[in-house]
């Protein structure tokens, strides 16, 4: 565990507000978890969701949070901590309340672009494509997220089935779905499916796949009927989670391109990422994807199996070192 700067005496008191989807909550909980192996944390997790009118109004508009929580949302009550990492919209009114209801003692964390200005916060960690900039924005590439070499690792020695005897090269591809601008059509996801059965036959390696719950049933229809018969792992979310001991065993991994949390978690491994295209695009997913092309981390697949290496991307660990940096500072300027 890496020291950083001032050092309090019990471990910091962390609370990570999301609406509790995974792909939300996940990147606070890595943030968290970057932070623990700096120093030591005590997370709590805060599940929040607000009741109609309030969802109907911006986030920055919702007049007594605490009051408009829905059933089954946990309590937003002091003790305040020390820290609290949001993520998602609907952590947004709860950030912003807790930093006024702490008078200022609570060092809010905001991740991704809040759509309010960055003063409300303490820090706000956007994805770089995002283009936000200003004195309180610590922008990443892509997202926080949990993986780290250590822990794939550890997955992939401790999953059953063993996935590291299987035929090399090993192919982990992770499959998305729908987002703002993409999807994966049926015709699509016919398309991906022969390339990679093609690749598989090509290399007599391994397939090990995952879909998202994003993943639309015709999209799933056709991986299952032309693309899972032929992979050693199909994963459709029964059973146990496959996922950070594919990145563990992976030689290759393979991305959809709707995905910035998946892309981002791959390029943490320093393992060659290709690219699988999708329908739609442009816009702030083309320009991340492409800065993972300038970092030699992707490269779009063109049906052929390149190797490559490059420095796992770790920026999980730099917005952690960047948090607990401007927390000491300003826990050291109080009187």
């Amino acid at each position: 565990m890496r020291s950083v700067g001032y050092q309090p005496a019990e471990p910091l008191r962390v609370w990570i507000v999301t609406d509790g989807r995974a792909g939300i909550e996940n990147q606070a909980l890595g943030l968290a978890e970057a932070m623990h192996r700096r120093m030591p944390v005590r997370a709590t997790t805060k599940r929040v969701r607000l009741r109609t009118p309030w969802t109907w109004l911006p986030p920055s508009f919702v007049p007594l949070p605490r009051q408009a929580l829905s059933i089954g949302s946990d309590p937003i009550e002091p003790p305040w901590p020390d820290i609290l990492i949001g993520c998602g919209r609907a952590s947004i009114p709860f950030s912003l309340g807790v930093r006024e209801w702490s008078n200022g003692a609570t060092f809010v964390v905001q991740l991704q672009d809040p759509r309010v200005n960055p003063r409300e916060f303490d820090l706000v960690i956007p994805p770089a494509h995002d283009g936000l900039e200003g004195p309180h924005v610590f922008p990443i590439v892509g997202a926080c997220h949990r993986v780290t070499p250590e822990r794939i690792d550890k997955e992939a020695d401790e999953f059953v089935p063993p996935l590291d005897d299987l035929a090399t090269p090993r192919m982990a591809v992770l499959i998305g779905g729908r987002s703002k601008r993409q999807d994966i059509s049926a015709p699509r996801a016919r398309s991906i499916a022969e390339a990679l059965v093609e690749l598989q036959r090509e290399t007599g390696g391994s397939l090990l796949v995952t879909l998202s719950r994003r993943t639309g049933q015709s999209a799933r229809m056709q991986l299952r009927a032309r693309l899972a018969p032929h992979c050693t792992v199909f994963y459709e979310g029964e059973g146990p989670n496959p996922y950070f001991a594919m990145l563990g065993v992976a030689d290759h991994i393979f991305v959809t391109a709707d995905s910035v949390n998946m892309a981002t978690e791959a390029a943490a491994t320093g393992k060659p990422i290709h690219v699988l295209e999708v329908d739609g695009g442009g816009g702030k997913l083309e320009r991340f994807h492409r800065s993972l092309v300038q970092r030699h981390c992707a490269r779009p697949f063109k049906g052929r199996l390149e190797s490559w290496s490059y420095p796992p991307l770790l920026e999980t660990d730099r917005a952690a070192g960047a948090v607990l940096t401007a927390w000491g500072a300003k826990r050291q300027a109080k009187p």
